[in-house]
Parts: structure tokens; C-alpha cells; sequence
């Protein structure tokens, strides 16, 4: 199933177990087929599984692929633009939400191409305390080696170019559809 293009849809992310890791109550969709969904997510509530809540501050382009390992939200700020690419499993979406499972191993790029890889410990300790087995661990440290290689050539959606496109395919849908 396809989302439309100028729909609203919710995103959940789950742990491994099956239980919700966060909750995105609304991301427009600018574009969708059968290998990704690009969604924007602005002023949305973000409720995390622990009970807090809070608002996104900016837009946000977000990448959900339905082949590959990760997601890739692109923040758009004053400052510039901003990657937080989350290792998860491949995204589905089932005509409510898009879907998947949160690997913990998150990747972060500042403007200026540099970047922090984030929550090493918190995937380890999940990995024993969730069961991962060996077929997934080598998933996600794998894909988190592409992601690398794409940020280091700046391979879309990782230059300036590629998300302006989007924000300006996103502008375009919020005044037609809204």
C-alpha cells in the first residue's frame, strides 16, 4: 500500500519486542512509491514511550524506505540543514501509519558534514536485553557503513540541493492541498 501524495499519516516506530518506542501525530506526504515515502513533519506531536510529549520544532523531510535498514529525517533550520538518520527496519505502511523497528544506532550530520554516531551503548545493552540476533546486528552495522558512504559522497538525500527540492515540493503541496 502507496500513501497519496498530499495525505496526512501518522509514524510509529517500535522496538523490537513490539512494543511503541514514539509516535509522530501527523506527516504530510510529498512523495511516495513502492521504495520509499518522503513525508514532512511540522509542528507534529512526537509522544514517546515513556509518556513525554513534545512538538517538533521546524520542518522536517523524512526518508522511509521499504527496502532498507534505515530512515533519515532532514531538519530545517536557521542554521542549516540538519540529518538524524535512524537504523531501523525497512518502513511499511499499512493505511494508517508508517511502520517499523527502531535499531537504537542513530547517525547525526551537522551542516558544516560533520557527524556523531549515537546511542552505541544504548544498542548494545538493547541488543542483549531485546534478543537481536546476529543476522540483525550485521544488518544494522552494515547499513550503518552505507550511510556513511553516502553522507561522505553526499549522495541524496545528503546534499543541499536534493532537500531543497523537497522543500520546495513540500511548499508547493501545503498550497494546493491546504
Amino acid at each position: 500500500m502507496i500513501p497519496g501524495v498530499g495525505s496526512e499519516v501518522y509514524i510509529q516506530s517500535y522496538k523490537h519486542n513490539g512494543s511503541i518506542h514514539r509516535t509522530w501525530s501527523k506527516a504530510l506526504v510529498i512523495e511516495a512509491d513502492k521504495e520509499k515515502i518522503v513525508a514532512v513533519t511540522e509542528k507534529a506531536w512526537v509522544i514517546e514511550a515513556d509518556g513525554r510529549k513534545w512538538v517538533t520544532r521546524e520542518p522536517a523531510i523524512c526518508f522511509f524506505y521499504t527496502e532498507k535498514w534505515y530512515n533519515i529525517i532532514c531538519m530545517l533550520r536557521s542554521s542549516g540543514i540538519y540529518y538524524y538518520c535512524n537504523l531501523a527496519s525497512p518502513s511499511i505502511y499499512d493505511g494508517e501509519a508508517i511502520k517499523n523497528i527502531d535499531y537504537d544506532l542513530d547517525i547525526k550530520m551537522y551542516p558544516d558534514r560533520s557527524y556523531q554516531i549515537l546511542d552505541g551503548k544504548e544498542y548494545l545493552e538493547h541488543a542483549e536485553f531485546y534478543h537481536y540476533d546476529e543476522r540483525i546486528m550485521n544488518i544494522v552495522e552494515q547499513e550503518m557503513e552505507v550511510l556513511l558512504a553516502k553522507m561522505e559522497i553526499a549522495e541524496d538525500p545528503f546534499n543541499d540541493a536534493c532537500i531543497k527540492e523537497y522543500e520546495r515540493k513540500y511548499k508547493n503541496i501545503k498550497e494546493n492541498y491546504y
